[in-house]
């Protein structure tokens, strides 16, 4: 199975286009077809050029050798089988052009993304595409891309258009419907039968080979996605901790707390954490205890920040779940004794933050710090101080969402000053950079975000007289660099490798705030293996809020051995 580069996508494109040419030159018509001829060269084409990603990692584990290449060409006759067998079943006279024409343009841009980035298209990866605004999707806008969907996508698409099918009586079409089901499942079982042992192992131990086909798994995927985020009716929220309330009060130090949520910062880039490369200069000369043993509850945005904020646990938290069930911010709100707001710098809040007050500042009318088309995280701390007089009379909590490193264009996520370490990967296309290009990139923009957490720890500093301050940091995910042939971030999480789930963390405590908590006992514990599963406990905790859904053991603040994982 060869693997296009960009010459050779350019090439193909001459050739089809001189095709094309001739075809309109010599006025020649495309030859008619019957549904299931059309099927077949379609299946065929989709095995062909948009399952590299799949064929290469068979290769890898069932390497072409003597024993292995029946089983190998098997693989390709029963993915071609199954692609026939699923597109029959929908196929008719109205929908088999629609059908095809979809499958073709979508799985053209599955397998460049699969091709470049090594992402598997799951239904969390669905989602999380759907709920990404338009400037970060250009991110990912690249020539290569644009090859791959007019060659593998649009033009097929147009040569299934411009073909005549020939559509005979229902019963004519309906019995080689069904003779073309029963042939491939036949292809399917006999290929199964004949390999079994290869087939028993494929199924029973390499399940990530499977999650590389194309279109197979994502078209499942698409009906997972539909399967676990619609509702049969209006949605309805589950109030949780009605019975709030804040104990221990403290007329005189009223409490402020700043909560950042950042975007794909991975521990071992933390030079707090040994990192090679000094991107922690500041916070290195602050009082933080830094957690660096902490993990993610999911690999993307979408997935990890409304479970980090979500009563559940990654193990039983699921889409329907989130949306059907307040969280630790409508907890605290029910105190009436913490006022909250949400600012954001990245897509949004995922839904956490729907009945609480927020803010959007990604964009120049709301962020007053923008440079060359990117609204900075620091921005976010602009007008604080205003927030902070008109809520005088009552605790507050800040949640700052930050850009972060979001991917894979590194390079635009920090002010050109910040630029310490190069050479630097300056293109989306991360495949053409070098390793040491991209990972400076990203440590430019870790080191940004030192800048912008000692900024947030400034700000605090302003009020640690008059009020019991704190800054929690704790990224929702990580981010792969290139290890292994993986980039960005989203693989299932049983696949997932550590770089995606073991997440930058870290606390600061003002003078009147560590009066309250035992700092001695959370700094002995701070690089046990934590997760954002103690995320609603903790913030409850530091807030002091007396409720029946509060579990002390979750508390990092307020017990001092951390649950097993």
């Amino acid at each position: 199975m060869k693997h296009y580069t960009l010459f050779e996508l350019i090439n193909h494109f001459l050739i089809y286009s001189k095709l094309y040419m001739l075809h309109k030159k010599e006025g020649l018509k495309i030859k008619s077809l019957t549904q299931t001829k059309l099927i077949v060269i379609v299946s065929i084409f989709l095995v062909l050029f948009d399952n590299y990603s799949f064929f290469k990692n068979t290769f890898d584990v069932y390497p072409v050798q003597s024993g292995n290449i029946g089983f190998l060409i098997s693989t390709g006759l029963v993915l071609t089988a199954l692609i026939i067998f699923l597109l029959t079943l929908i196929s008719s006279k109205w929908t088999t052009k629609p059908v095809l024409i979809i499958v073709l343009l979508v799985s053209s841009l599955t397998n460049y993304f699969m091709n470049s980035y090594h992402i598997i298209i799951n239904d969390s990866m669905i989602r999380n595409t759907l709920q990404t605004n338009l400037n970060e999707s250009m991110d990912l806008l690249t020539l290569k891309l644009v090859l791959y969907f007019l060659l593998l996508g649009v033009l097929p698409s147009y040569l299934v258009y411009r073909s005549t099918i020939q559509y005979r009586g229902i019963k004519k079409e309906s019995f080689a419907k069904i003779k073309v089901i029963l042939i491939t499942l036949v292809v399917i079982a006999g290929c199964i039968l004949i390999f079994s042992k290869h087939y028993t192992s494929f199924f029973r131990e390499q399940k990530p080979l499977r999650l590389s086909t194309n279109p197979t798994y994502w078209i499942y995927s698409i009906g997972h996605y539909i399967n676990k985020t619609i509702n049969n009716g209006p949605i309805i929220v589950k109030s949780l901790g009605t019975d709030a309330k804040v104990t221990n009060t403290d007329e005189k130090h009223k409490k402020l707390v700043i909560m950042v949520v950042g975007e794909a910062a991975r521990a071992d880039h933390f030079s707090l954490n040994g990192y090679k490369k000094e991107t922690n200069p500041l916070l290195k000369n602050e009082n933080i205890i830094n957690f660096s043993n902490m993990y993610s509850s999911g690999t993307s945005t979408a997935e990890s920040v409304p479970c980090m904020f979500s009563v559940f646990d990654r193990s039983c938290y699921s889409y329907k779940k989130g949306i059907c069930n307040e969280n630790v911010l409508d907890v605290l709100k029910h105190t009436n004794a913490i006022s909250i707001l949400w600012r954001d710098n990245n897509s949004d809040s995922k839904g956490v933050a729907l009945r609480v007050p927020y803010e959007n500042y990604k964009i120049p009318e709301k962020n007053t710090i923008c440079s060359e088309g990117e609204c900075r995280d620091i921005g976010m701390l602009v007008g604080l101080d205003k927030y902070v007089e008109e809520h005088k009379d009552k605790d507050i909590l800040i949640i700052l969402h930050q850009m972060g490193n979001h991917g894979p264009a590194y390079y635009k996520r920090y002010p050109k000053e910040f630029e310490k370490f190069t050479p630097v990967c300056k293109t989306n296309q991360l495949e053409e950079c070098s390793k040491e290009e991209i990972s400076n990139a990203y440590d430019n923009a870790i080191l940004y975000t030192d800048y912008f957490l000692s900024q947030v720890i400034d700000f605090l500093k302003k009020y640690d007289s008059s009020r019991k301050t704190a800054m929690i940091y704790m990224s929702d995910h990580g981010e792969s660099l290139g290890e292994n042939g993986v980039y960005l971030h989203g693989l299932p999480y049983f696949m997932a490798p550590d770089a995606q789930t073991h997440i930058g963390s870290l606390m600061w405590f003002g003078n009147e705030m560590s009066k309250e908590i035992n700092i001695t006992k959370i700094e002995q514990n701070k690089n046990k293996k934590y997760s954002q599963d103690y995320l609603f406990d903790t913030l409850l905790g530091i807030f002091n809020v007396k409720t029946k859904v509060y579990d002390k053991k979750k508390d990092i603040l307020h017990h001092w051995v951390p649950l097993k994982k």
